[in-house]
């Protein structure tokens, strides 16, 4: 699932007339170029949430198939469901099985091949892994981070925290008994199954942005073009 519902307040004026995810950088829009690199870890039956002017998502990205994926489509209000709701919403599109959920606005080269190990221990055993969280060093709009790992690879909220990279997978039984069509946030809801030692984590320290300002658009589009 990529989570492409919200507003991008602090984006503006960019958003006022063009979602988020469609702003481009490197030539191509922010949810493209993750589009591609899910394709690339072989994760290509997608699903995209969307909300502030979201039926410009999916007339730019049609059904996927240009871009090797299967793309479905979770409409939510312009005043969308949070990350939680979001997912809770979208679970009658995202089956039995774990699934991968990052977030439309950030770029990195984090090898999403990678996660099917974790989606395969979270199905084998949902009662002992029941999400799978991948961090990343303080980026500077989060310097205090978000949560802890600890030394046997499981998520804590006290500790040497972290930030939490907008990528998780995740057993569909925790959303079953939440809310659907409301706005709620995944944190701190989910520390609950974190405090029961049930989520476990990984860092990442390569390449990572969460593109959340016209400023940071522009740097990540300038390094982009450079790099190509």
């Amino acid at each position: 699932m990529i989570l492409a519902a919200g507003r991008g307040q602090r984006m503006r004026p960019l958003t006022d007339a063009c979602p988020k995810p469609l702003l481009a950088v490197g030539g191509k829009p922010l949810i493209v170029w993750q589009i591609e690199r899910l394709a690339a870890g072989g994760w290509r039956d997608l699903v995209i949430n969307t909300g502030w002017l979201g039926a410009q998502i999916p007339a730019a990205l049609g059904d996927g198939s240009a871009l090797g994926v299967r793309l479905r489509y979770s409409p939510e209000p312009a005043q969308a469901y949070e990350t939680g709701g979001g997912i809770a919403t979208a679970l009658p599109l995202l089956g039995a099985a774990p699934f991968l959920v990052v977030s439309a606005d950030i770029h990195t080269t984090y090898d999403y091949a990678s996660l099917h190990a974790p989606a395969d221990t979270i199905a084998a055993d949902p009662q002992h892994t029941a999400a799978h969280l991948v961090l990343t060093p303080n980026p500077e709009h989060n310097r205090d981070g978000d949560m802890a790992l600890d030394a046997q690879g499981r998520i804590r909220r006290e500790g040497a925290r972290l930030n939490y990279g907008n990528i998780g997978v995740f057993h569909p039984a925790l959303f079953a008994e939440q809310p659907r069509a409301q706005a709620w946030k995944l944190f701190p809801w989910l520390y609950g199954a974190a405090d029961a030692g049930r989520v476990s984590g990984e860092v990442f320290s390569g390449p990572w942005h969460n593109v959340g300002t016209p400023e940071q658009l522009a740097a990540l589009d300038a390094q982009l073009r450079g790099a190509g």
